[in-house]
């Protein structure tokens, strides 16, 4: 995997929908309107394209007039992008050093990322919290921790963080029935150089761009996923956690659901191997980056697209990289076997 993506589009370009607040009385209507229309498909005359290049059709700007007067009466659609950028949110007025163990700082005696992140998350579906993640937390700090620095999790930095969707381990052998439908990531701190970047590729360009052949393969059952890096270093004792043979594709052609794991994908075939490396090529060329500031938060659909991060330097020395994440479903009612008796937790 190469330590930049060739070939990516900036987030100036396409694929995503972009918000930057206004007036603080517009703010409060048209963000709630935005993030609840997420993945709508735009009316005629309502929105402007950042780029009508655009293979997917979906990166919109949507000003605050339109989105009070348009969004709130749209429903979700299954055509629409994977990713929602949005700029000046509220921010801690003092932060504290950066944790360097990836757990919350106990320094931190204001929470006003916490709740622009759980505000946000809110309109999407639910927060939800796996113990064999962070903990059960349901607000996850994502830093730089210098004993993962080389590891395919969210305390690596030292390299790039392999496409992939967020997968849970789950018993059944098939680690995306209970994965996450969306995550929310908000930036507290950027790294010193602001060179961490986070791509995401469209399931639809990725299908476009590995043709016909490698898609009849990689919708078929040849892979296993490694269960997450998380999983295999706390609970598993790093042993390897490989899913049921499974596809990376499926669902109608024109809406298609991908997964992938970060932490290796196994093809059981000769073809299969041959597909995998179609697709991870084809991410590398089909990708958008995102470089997130103090008061950007970044929505991904966890479905509709895969996403990466590239390599940055930490220093460990409280003024790295820190970003806060939440992980969103629709429901969790398919996943009740899951809860944990007494708490709101999810094993």
């Amino acid at each position: 995997m190469p330590e930049a993506v060739t070939g990516s589009r900036s987030m100036n370009s396409t694929t995503f929908t972009h918000f930057s607040r206004g007036s603080a009385p517009a703010w409060n209507r048209w963000i709630s309107a935005a993030v609840r229309a997420f993945g709508a498909w735009p009316r005629a005359g309502t929105t402007k394209a950042f780029g009508s290049h655009s293979p997917t059709g979906c990166g919109t700007a949507i000003t605050a007039a339109s989105a009070t007067n348009s969004l709130p009466s749209r429903d979700r659609s299954s055509s629409s992008g994977g990713a929602l950028y949005i700029r000046n949110l509220p921010q801690d007025a003092h932060l504290p050093p950066t944790p360097r163990d990836g757990f919350p700082s106990r320094r931190k005696s204001t929470f006003i990322s916490e709740r622009t992140l759980l505000g946000l998350s809110g309109l999407l579906g639910e927060p939800v919290g796996f113990l064999t993640e962070k903990n059960g937390q349901v607000v996850h700090d994502i830093v730089p921790v210098k004993e993962g620095a080389t590891t395919q999790t969210n305390q690596g930095s030292a390299v790039f963080l392999n496409f992939h969707n967020d997968i849970v381990h789950d018993r059944t052998g098939y680690y995306d029935i209970a994965n996450p439908d969306f995550l929310v990531l908000i930036c507290l701190r950027a790294d010193r150089a602001q060179a961490a970047t986070t791509y995401y590729a469209d399931a639809r360009d990725i299908c476009r761009m590995v043709g016909p052949d490698a898609n009849r393969v990689l919708r078929s059952p040849l892979f296993r996923m490694n269960a997450p890096g998380s999983y295999i270093r706390d609970v598993a004792g790093d042993e390897d956690v490989l899913s049921d043979p499974a596809p990376m594709i499926k669902g109608p052609v024109g809406f298609p659901e991908i997964s992938s794991a970060a932490n290796g994908v196994h093809a059981l075939s000769p073809v299969a191997e041959t597909a995998l490396a179609l697709l991870q090529t084809a991410c590398r060329a089909v990708a958008h980056e995102f470089r997130l500031r103090p008061g950007h938060a970044l929505l991904i659909n966890n479905r509709k697209g895969l996403h990466a991060r590239s390599r940055f330097i930490g220093h460990y020395d409280g003024q790295d990289r820190w970003l806060q994440r939440t992980y969103v479903r629709r429901s969790q009612w398919q996943i009740r076997y899951r809860a944990v008796p007494g708490t709101r937790r999810i094993h």
